[in-house]
């Protein structure tokens, strides 16, 4: 199945010049979502995990159901402030300031085997803060895992010493 065909292309979201890909017509669609995660999946065969770790918000989606096809445990890595308990903090940059993201101190144990998710690899900072959280708990990243890439960004650069995973390239 091309999954490209369930992307669609939104101009000028989330500001004048950016042409935003649009996953949630993949979502809508059944057959489409559940061949993402089978090829998400499919991606891990050879690479054992003990954790799945989906960045918020929409790594979420993928995350959580590639967690169940792999039948290990869910780790979400939050945008600041939404978790309740001890947690660590990665903060870095975009386009335009700065973001962090969260995850709780024991959410990871030391030596697991972490699979991260997201939707998209744009310039890679996002990610790169998620795989700095999860070493800093004692996780190893085993994959990061992506449905798109936008590869004109170069954010697969960033993403250095683990295998990098994209469905759908541009």
């Amino acid at each position: 199945m091309d999954l490209k065909q369930f992307i669609r292309d939104v101009p000028d979201f989330p500001k004048p010049g950016i042409l935003f890909k649009d996953i949630t017509p993949l979502l809508r669609d059944g057959a489409a979502l559940r061949e993402s995660v089978r090829q998400l999946a499919e991606r891990l065969r050879a690479t054992p995990v003990d954790v799945v770790a989906g960045i918020e918000s929409r790594g979420f989606l993928f995350a959580a159901t590639l967690a169940i096809e792999l039948g290990v445990g869910l780790v979400p890595l939050r945008k600041p402030n939404k978790l309740p308990y001890t947690k660590l903090r990665e903060s870095y940059s975009l386009e335009y300031g700065t973001d962090s993201l969260e995850m709780h101190q024991d959410a990871v144990n030391p030596g697991e085997r972490v699979a991260l998710v997201d939707d998209l690899l744009a310039t890679g900072g996002t990610m790169g803060a998620a795989m700095r959280l999860v070493e800093r708990a004692g996780g190893r990243v085993a994959a990061c895992l992506f449905v798109i890439e936008l590869s004109v960004l170069h954010g697969r650069e960033k993403l250095v010493g683990v295998p990098v995973e994209a469905l759908i390239r541009y």
